[in-house]
């Protein structure tokens, strides 16, 4: 029996046993594949660790992505967990260790170049006046871009000031939002959206009265960082992570950062606190330079 032989089984045991997703099971079918053909298809009772070993070696020497090899290896190692389980093959995985992943910090604006992008748009325009209430809304709440242009206004408490979330998972959330936000929000809902003919619930529109598309917006931002001078490749995950970090850079704690962000481990919002202690490091630096 070969490898091939094996690869549906587990495909198969990983959809119905684990619930993986349809894209988990191609992702794997793909890495599976390169193995498979890296080792000619090898017989089952001749796989070793060496075959292991080698595939980590090409792996170095042809990807340049950490994150690509690491995920090609812990497809690996399943699969040969798997067969270890089935009692196809007895090979021990002592000392195999995947490679860390490096983490990068994310892209973090200065507080001037987050004004200067604010206020890019041109507010006297509809479309301006709905990409000001956008911008000024990601940044005081860090939503994630698919979290804002999925807003409707029944997500909106104008009163209380905060917003009703669906986040990852479908899991809800209540995030507060400044006034200087909300009058922005309130402006293009008087101005523009309580107008528009449309079945849509979305809060913000496109041209065609739909919901924007997150591809819309990362470019609404391109172009607002462009005007506003700012060099840097931008992103809107760019003006989530730096509402996170001037909120902790403010003396907010880190329990509720991470519960407005939305993260499901304290982890993911501890990096963060590394950005914070980096940009205050440097501003130290240049002070004490001049």
């Amino acid at each position: 029996m070969r490898i091939d032989d094996l690869v549906d089984e587990f495909l198969s045991y990983l959809s119905v046993e684990k619930g993986d997703l349809k894209s988990t099971i191609e992702t794997y079918s793909e890495d599976l594949k390169q193995f498979s053909q890296f080792t000619d298809n090898k017989e089952l009772d001749l796989l070793d660790l060496d075959d292991l070993n080698r595939f980590i070696s090409y792996l170095y020497n042809n990807l340049k992505s950490t994150s690509t090899i690491v995920r090609r290896l812990t497809t690996i190692r399943s699969f040969y967990i798997y067969l270890n389980k089935q009692k196809l093959i007895s090979v021990s995985l002592n000392g195999f260790y995947l490679p860390k992943l490096e983490r990068r910090l994310p892209n973090v604006l200065s507080y001037d170049e987050v004004e200067m992008l604010l206020d890019a748009p041109n507010i006297e325009t509809k479309f301006g006046l709905r990409d000001k209430a956008m911008l000024e809304t990601i940044y005081a709440s860090g939503l994630r871009v698919s979290e804002l242009v999925n807003l409707e206004k029944g997500d909106i408490n104008f009163e209380h000031g905060y917003l009703k979330v669906s986040g990852k998972g479908n899991k809800q959330r209540i995030v507060p939002i400044g006034e200087f936000a909300m009058s922005y929000i309130i402006l293009y809902y008087n101005k523009v959206r309580k107008n528009a003919h449309t079945k849509s619930k979305a809060l913000f529109l496109n041209r065609d009265g739909s919901s924007l598309s997150r591809q819309y917006f990362w470019k609404q931002i391109k172009k607002y960082a462009i005007k506003a001078g700012i060099q840097e490749e931008i992103s809107p995950h760019s003006l989530r992570h730096s509402f996170a970090t001037h909120l902790l850079e403010n003396g907010a704690n880190l329990k509720q950062v991470q519960q407005m962000l939305g993260h499901s481990k304290i982890e993911t919002t501890q990096i963060y606190t590394h950005v914070s202690s980096k940009r205050i490091i440097s501003a130290y630096d240049k002070y004490m330079s001049n």
